[in-house]
């Protein structure tokens, strides 16, 4: 059975020194998104951050919100689908150092050395939603929307939400302070099988043009 744990945001770092990976984990406080649109406006551009942010989350979730404004002039959250996270790699290291941020949540990990070399040097962990399909699950467990910045000029994807979450998961822990990550460490058993799922096979009697059951040849 999967150890579970619950922790009050923003983390603390013995909160995060127990996390271990493949643990669940299910947060009470306030998260933020920020994805590319955010990162670029920041680090690039040079804008502002909101005010108070720091000092209020230290979680950056990379997702999308299924957002409707509501009579109230608030908003109602229907869902929160996580985004592939190594798409942001090449922000990650400034973005850390400029807020502070401990916990990333997303999906598919991060590159291996982002791990070793951002993660863990900056006192930071990645935490995974739980397969695909769980954004309405998640949505459960945002309580409100504390604030939203630049949605005019972002989109809803895009902008950065503040989201005051309870029980809000659950997610796996990826990654822990020594730069491990689960992710990492199941990716090398399966490749060391793949070899073994060619074995036997005769060539394919018709392929594509340049189409080729050599792996050392794949793009990917």
């Amino acid at each position: 059975m999967l150890d579970e744990m619950s922790i009050e945001l923003p983390v603390t770092p013995e909160a995060i020194a127990k996390l271990e990976l493949g643990s669940v984990v299910y947060l009470n406080g306030i998260v933020y998104t920020a994805r590319e649109g955010v990162y670029d406006k920041i680090l690039v551009k040079g804008d502002q951050l909101p005010a108070g942010l720091t000092r209020s989350s230290n979680v950056n979730f990379h997702c999308s919100p299924a957002a409707a404004p509501v009579e109230n002039g608030g908003y109602h959250i229907g869902g929160v689908t996580a985004t592939a996270s190594f798409r942001f790699s090449k922000y990650l290291s400034e973005w850390l150092d400029l807020t502070n941020t401990k916990i990333i949540i997303g999906k598919g990990g991060m590159p291996v050395d982002d791990y070793k070399n951002i993660l863990a040097p900056r006192g930071a962990v990645y935490l995974t939603t739980v397969g695909y399909g769980t954004g309405a699950l998640l949505g459960r467990g945002v309580e409100a929307v504390e604030a939203v910045h630049w949605l005019d000029e972002l989109g809803i994807a895009q902008a950065m939400w503040m989201f005051r979450v309870k029980d809000f998961g659950p997610f796996l822990v990826d990654s822990d302070l020594q730069g491990n990550s689960l992710f990492a460490q199941q990716g090398e058993l399966v490749n060391k099988k793949i070899e073994g799922l060619y074995d036997g096979l005769k060539k394919p009697a018709l392929h594509r043009y340049g189409e080729t059951d050599d792996r050392k040849d794949e793009l990917m």
